[in-house]
């Protein structure tokens, strides 16, 4: 996995609920809408979920 993928998934598991995409930007150090693309890949992965429109967590191992 490409280390900005990884930067994401970090940034993510540091909020302790389901966060924005600016949000997990902004926590991850990088630009909005390249946050927002790698955001959609992890989704089509199944790495991560959407509990509710707009918010993204990283999916529990089941």
């Amino acid at each position: 996995m490409e280390p900005r993928y990884e930067k994401v998934l970090e940034a993510m598991r540091t909020f302790a609920r389901p966060a924005r995409a600016g949000e997990i930007a902004e926590a991850a150090g990088m630009e909005k809408d390249e946050c927002t693309e790698i955001i959609n890949r992890l989704k089509k992965e199944d790495l991560i979920v959407s509990p509710k429109r707009c918010f993204f967590t990283v999916k529990e191992p089941d």
